[in-house]
This record gives structure tokens, sequence and C-alpha cells, in this order.
């Protein structure tokens, strides 16, 4: 397995799912989404395994107008947008190889061991 889990240090979700991972020995790679962002690859990646925007969109993003704004865009400029501003993403996305998960969902993790 090669997991990686992009989250934030604050977010409660994401330190569920590292301590998922850390209490099973499985070793991981954690990306801070604040400071650095998701390639093109890896944002392409998860959003085909995810099945679209509408499942990475944080609806408790602190930047309310964003989200707004992307309930009207068509969806390649909402891609476009939420690959701009990836403080807009819902965490912790954790990704294996081509399968990704978005929030903490042990339930399909348990599956990829």
């Amino acid at each position: 397995m090669n997991i990686q889990i992009f989250g934030s240090k604050k977010s409660n979700d994401s330190k569920k799912a590292e301590r998922w991972f850390k209490e099973r020995g499985i070793r991981f790679q954690f990306i801070d989404l604040r400071e650095k962002d998701m390639s093109r690859g890896e944002f392409t990646s998860v959003l085909q395994a995810v099945g679209g925007t509408d499942e990475l969109i944080d609806d408790k993003c602190k930047d309310k107008q964003l989200v707004t704004l992307m309930n009207y865009l068509s969806p390649e400029d909402k891609t476009e947008k939420l690959f701009e501003n990836q403080q807009a993403l819902r965490t912790p996305i954790v990704r294996n190889g081509k399968k990704a998960t978005v929030g903490y969902c042990p339930d399909v993790w348990e599956k990829w061991e």
C-alpha cells in the first residue's frame, strides 16, 4: 500500500485518519494542504476516484463566497477553480494508488489492507 493523506494538522478528521493508520502499523505520507497543494496529476486522480468536484468541496469552508460561486460554475470551471483554491477541499483526502476517499472513511480503508 502506498497511502497519502492530504489534510490539515488542525483538522480533527485528518488527525483521526493519521491515528487510524498508525494504530494498524500502516505507513503513510502526510501532506499538509496549508503548506503544499496537490499536483495536477494527484488532483485529477483523486477527482476521478471520488466521482467529481461536488464530493471534494467543503461546504463548511471559511471562504463562503468561493463555495457559493462554485455552485454556479460549469463542471469544467468548477474543477479548475477548486484546483486553484485547494483550501476549499474537504479533508482528509486519503489516496492509495488510483483509489481515494474524502473524509474519515475507515470502512473503505479496511478493504484496502
